[in-house]
């Protein structure tokens, strides 16, 4: 079914007020959320979903009485919501987390079990620490982690990839989009390389999906990662999984915990009101979608915001770049599958000082390496720090042109 949803600067202005966060004013500025990449704000049906949670299912989980049944139905349902949100076949494909860094650690540990002395790991040098940090330290056991390089345009070296991939390739560990320079990366590209070896695919797509619509049944994947809190929900974590793959996983789990998937990777009490906010945060997004399923009218709605933010990231990317002394990093926007994030240097200026003066007049940016500290060692970033940028649905160009002005004025006066 081909969607015909449209989301504009109309749509924006009409979300904006669903969002209280965006009502508060810093000493008598209007505040300017552009930090998406480390976390949008939360829309109020999905702070009434947990507060009704909390009012009236504040229980432990398998209860044989109405609130405890009540609560294992909502949180299938938001299983069932976020399966639809990635193209999963089904809730028993996702597992939950407390955030999407504990969930990589907890399957590099199963899947370290299965590892031998000599099996080659493939991390790149784009990516955040939560996607490279689990599998290095399996180097404990043997293994031999090796990395994609990064090119000095911002984006991954193919022809290297094509040759590290190799018969003693276990897995190959990429991020589907670059948190700290936006590039999107080929996972068509990785899926195949990796099938053709028989090596393990995970995704870190915790800064793609927010901004893509994300089809598992195209990517094939056999594990991906991300979090509800950068797509307008709670601080969770999401781990999908390939039919049967996390089931042939040796994981930690007490002989309490059911051995199947999604299950046998979620330890201890999960909290019932964060993925009650989950499911209502996709609910949320596929209000500004068309389509036949929820799965049809969420994936609409976040091509459709992707467009818009997109157009945002053009226009700043454009009238930063005409700034003396501003330097841009990563891909430019002319690239149509490109991350609505913005990162950039003023020469001979601090990137924590232009964060601090940009938020003293209420605009929200991150500065430094946002946790991902190999991609601005390896482009050689002045003081190993940038300014970040990242749009969401509920920003406006107001507020790029506010942020704009800004920046010029302390490139004028450094």
């Amino acid at each position: 079914m081909t969607s015909n949803t449209v989301f504009d600067e109309e749509s924006c202005y009409r979300a904006r007020a669903d969002f209280p966060a965006l009502t508060r004013k810093i000493d008598g500025h209007a505040i300017a959320f552009l930090d998406g990449p480390g976390g949008t704000q939360v829309p109020k049906p999905v702070i009434d979903a947990m507060v009704d949670c909390y009012h009236n299912r504040n229980v432990n989980t398998h209860g044989n009485f109405a609130p405890s049944a009540e609560s294992d139905e909502q949180i299938l349902e938001a299983r069932c919501a976020v399966a639809d949100m990635l193209g999963a076949a089904g809730p028993e494909q996702i597992s939950i987390g407390q955030n999407m860094t504990t969930l990589a650690f907890s399957l590099a540990r199963a899947i370290g079990r299965t590892i031998r002395p000599g099996d080659e790991l493939l991390v790149t040098q784009l990516d955040h620490e939560a996607n490279r940090g689990p599998w290095q330290l399996l180097t404990e056991q043997g293994a031999v982690v090796r990395e994609v390089p990064l090119l000095p345009t911002g984006e991954l070296d193919y022809a290297a990839m094509k040759r590290l991939i190799t018969e003693k390739t276990r897995l190959l560990a990429l991020g589907c989009s670059s948190n700290s320079i936006g590039t999107v990366n080929d996972m068509r590209l990785a899926r195949e390389l990796t099938r053709s070896v028989g090596a393990l695919l995970i995704l870190d797509a915790v800064h793609y999906a927010p901004h893509f619509p994300v089809h598992v049944n195209r990517l094939d994947p056999d594990f991906l990662l991300c979090s509800a809190y950068k797509f307008y929900g709670p601080h969770v974590g999401i781990l999908y999984s390939r039919p049967g793959a996390l089931d042939a996983l040796p994981t930690d789990r007490l002989i309490v915990q059911e051995n199947v998937s999604p299950y046998r990777i979620e330890t201890g009490t999960l909290s019932p009101a964060g993925i009650e906010g989950v499911g209502a945060a996709v609910e949320y997004l596929a209000r500004f979608g068309r389509g036949a399923t929820r799965m049809e009218t969420v994936h609409a709605a976040v091509a459709a915001i992707a467009v818009y933010e997109h157009e945002l990231g053009q226009y700043l990317w454009s009238a930063l770049e005409g700034l003396p002394g501003v330097r841009l990093w990563g891909v430019d926007f002319s690239q149509a599958m490109r991350a609505p994030t913005v990162s950039f240097t003023v020469d001979d200026v601090d990137a924590a000082a232009i964060a601090k003066s940009l938020g003293k007049v209420g605009i929200c940016v991150w500065d430094g390496d946002f946790y991902a500290p190999r991609p601005v060692e390896i482009l050689n970033v002045p003081g190993k720090s940038l300014v970040r940028v990242g749009f969401s649905m509920y920003n406006t160009k107001d507020e790029a042109e506010r942020l704009v002005q800004c920046v010029a004025a302390v490139a004028r006066q450094k």
